[in-house]
């Protein structure tokens, strides 16, 4: 077995969409980033990176390449997937905590878990999501940012 963790945060700006576990949210503003920004996806590929021993999101995907200039983050996904299935590992499970202020993300966690877990070829009950607020406290708190945590578990396709 191997356990990975990962972490993403990027700011909140008007003009911007806002997609989260691959799924654009209804909000007034969206975040800055390369791609398309998705904290939630960032974060799972840096968790299996991390577990396989492959450094990071950035390491694969840099942000100064323009061929993932405004990107779906599921497609970095799929691919870190792609190296993770070569390397002769599957998914025994993720677990997300999402922090947010604003929006609420409740009613959209149900569809972000069915997407990962097609991305990861998986059952959605591999998959564990949850948000939360920080009370009004820090820059998530002021609705600057949104951040994601991962941790997920990787688990031999032949044991």
């Amino acid at each position: 077995m191997k356990i990975g963790h990962g972490y993403d945060v990027h700011r909140l700006v008007s003009g911007r969409r806002l997609v989260l576990g691959g799924v654009e949210i209804e909000h007034h503003k969206g975040l800055l980033g390369h791609s398309d920004a998705d904290v939630v996806l960032h974060s799972i590929c840096d968790a299996v990176l991390g577990a396989l021993g492959l450094g990071d999101i950035g390491q694969h995907f840099p942000d100064n390449d323009e061929k993932y200039r405004g990107i779906d983050s599921r497609k970095l996904l799929r691919e870190v997937v792609t190296r993770m299935t070569a390397r002769e590992y599957q998914l025994s499970n993720i677990d997300v905590s999402i922090i947010a202020q604003s929006p609420k993300l409740a009613g959209y966690l149900p569809v972000m878990k069915k997407l990962i877990a097609e991305d990861f070829n998986s059952d959605p009950s591999a998959v564990n999501l949850k948000a939360t607020t920080t009370e009004s406290l820090g820059f998530v708190g002021r609705e600057e940012g949104i951040a994601s945590h991962a941790v997920v578990l990787l688990q031999p396709t032949n044991p």
